[in-house]
């Protein structure tokens, strides 16, 4: 029996590394997820769905100040790569958990909006809008929990000196859980087309 590991950590038949090929088609996946809702939304408000009016209802200032929060996120998730392939385990351990805490201010900001919502009476049933916006606020709210996770245990093998290549993949999942923000922002708080 071999001391190596998993073969399927190793194993790379396509010349890309496995652990790379899981994430992109883990992302190729929720790609048709949010598309998916985000193609349903926007043909709704074309096609004048009462309700839509709503987001002007939305916090331009709260939005904007979790796309300030995500994007400075994806910088330090990078800053924590960079930091790995130098070989500097406590910096990249560190910007890891900037990442981390990163997540943590957009939750809180999330938590902070939607009970303001809530207290107005503005519910998941309330009407269409509703829905779409706490439907993909709250999917995207989930992919940001699990990253945060995942991004807390690899941080821990960085320390230790194992399994550096982690740090990339979850670089990926974070900068495809920002983009996603990038899409929702204009969608539910700026774009009253």
């Amino acid at each position: 029996m071999s001391t190596r590991g998993p073969v399927a950590t190793h194993r790379s038949s396509t010349g890309i590394p496995a652990g790379r090929l899981a994430v992109w088609w883990l992302l190729a996946s929720e790609i048709f997820i949010f598309g998916g809702l985000i193609a349903c939304f926007v043909l709704f408000k074309l096609n004048g769905t009462p309700g839509f009016e709503d987001a002007s209802e939305t916090s331009v200032v709260a939005g904007a100040f979790n796309t300030f929060v995500l994007l400075t996120s994806s910088l330090t998730v990078v800053l924590a790569h960079a930091a790995v392939e130098r070989g500097d385990r406590e910096k990249a351990f560190t910007y890891i958990w900037y990442t981390f805490a990163a997540g943590i201010v957009f939750l809180m900001v999330k938590v902070y909006e939607y009970s303001g919502k809530i207290l107005s009476g503005h519910t998941i049933t309330e009407n269409l809008f509703w829905s779409f916006y706490y439907t993909m606020t709250g999917l995207h709210a989930l992919h940001v929990i699990g990253g945060m996770v995942v991004m807390a245990l690899i941080s821990f093998d960085v320390r230790k000196g194992y399994n550096y290549q982690r740090v990339e993949l979850i670089g990926l999942y974070w900068h495809f859980v920002d983009l996603v923000w990038i899409f929702l922002f204009p969608l539910f708080y700026i774009a009253n087309f």
